[in-house]
């Protein structure tokens, strides 16, 4: 595991050392705005199948749900209200993101968010050893395998990706 100062550990690595996850930080050159993830992909040379983009959706019932993605793939909406029991879903305001969630976009978790939102993974997460999701904030990851992750924030698992 790749050392860190103090300075640098997000609020995502304390919640994942606290539930004894072992994980791998990853830092890219980054500015104030948020990067594409299939650049995050490119920047740390990682596979993109393998780094995941986390999106936030409410639902017809006007619950809030997190999916969680291949950052080349597209949150297929339908898919998304089937796996999470709603009627529809639509995507929130990133206007709304750090009210909701505690971050940012392009810095946005699955893990830690301020309240514990329904969350699923696409099922392509099954398939790759380790997955890569932000550590919360802009310019940092952090790779652990699924399991670890999915257990963590109690998400399930379907098809939610356009073909």
């Amino acid at each position: 595991m790749a050392k860190k100062s103090a300075s640098e550990k997000t609020n995502v690595m304390r919640v994942l050392e606290q539930h004894k996850i072992a994980y791998t930080p990853h830092e890219y050159p980054h500015g104030k705005e948020a990067v594409d993830g299939a650049s995050v992909a490119h920047l740390l040379g990682q596979d993109p199948a393998q780094v995941f983009k986390t999106l936030v959706a409410r639902g017809k019932s006007g619950g809030f749900h997190v999916f969680v993605i291949p950052v080349e793939k597209e949150l297929d909406l339908k898919k998304a209200a089937k796996a999470s029991g709603e009627k529809s879903v639509e995507m929130v305001h990133v206007k709304e993101l750090l009210g909701l969630t505690g971050y940012v976009r392009g810095g946005c978790s699955p893990v830690g968010m301020k309240k514990a939102f329904p969350t699923v993974f696409d099922e392509s997460v099954l398939n790759v050893p380790t997955v890569m999701v932000s550590a919360g904030k802009i310019g940092y990851q952090v790779e652990c395998t699924p399991a670890d992750l999915i257990g963590l924030v109690r998400a399930q698992t379907a098809a939610i990706t356009t073909e």
